[in-house]
C-alpha cells in the first residue's frame, strides 16, 4: 500500500512500546523507548537479527533489490550529490556532504 494511503497514526499519550508509560501529547513512546520496542519487534519476527529480517523479506543477497535500493527508490532516501555513494534520510545525506566534502567546490 502506498505510504500516503496507509492509515495516519495517532498518538495515545501512553508509550506505544508497552511498557504503559504517559507521555507528552504529540508522542509515540518515551525517550528511548522506540529502540526498545524495535528490539522487541525483531526479536518476535526475526530472531533478532538484522541480517534474518533482510533474507526473510527478500532484500538479502540474491533479492530481487538490496535495501538501499529500496530507500532510494520508495523510502525518501537520497545519494549524496557529490557521487561519493553514500546514501541516507536527507538531512543524513545533508550531514555527510558537510562533514566529508565541505572542503571540495
Amino acid at each position: 500500500m502506498p505510504r500516503d494511503e496507509r492509515e495516519r497514526l495517532i498518538p495515545t499519550g501512553t508509550c506505544w512500546c508497552g511498557c504503559g508509560r504517559e507521555i507528552g501529547l504529540g508522542k509515540f513512546f518515551a525517550s528511548g523507548h522506540d529502540k526498545t520496542a524495535e528490539a522487541a519487534y525483531m526479536a518476535v519476527h526475526y530472531e533478532g537479527s538484522v541480517a534474518r529480517l533482510l533474507a526473510d523479506t527478500g532484500f538479502g543477497p540474491g533479492g530481487r533489490e538490496t535495501i538501499q535500493e529500496a530507500a532510494l527508490d520508495r523510502g525518501g532516501w537520497d545519494l549524496c550529490p557529490r557521487g561519493c555513494g553514500y546514501a541516507g534520510a536527507p538531512n543524513s545525506v545533508t550531514s555527510h556532504v558537510r562533514k566529508y566534502h565541505q572542503k571540495e567546490h
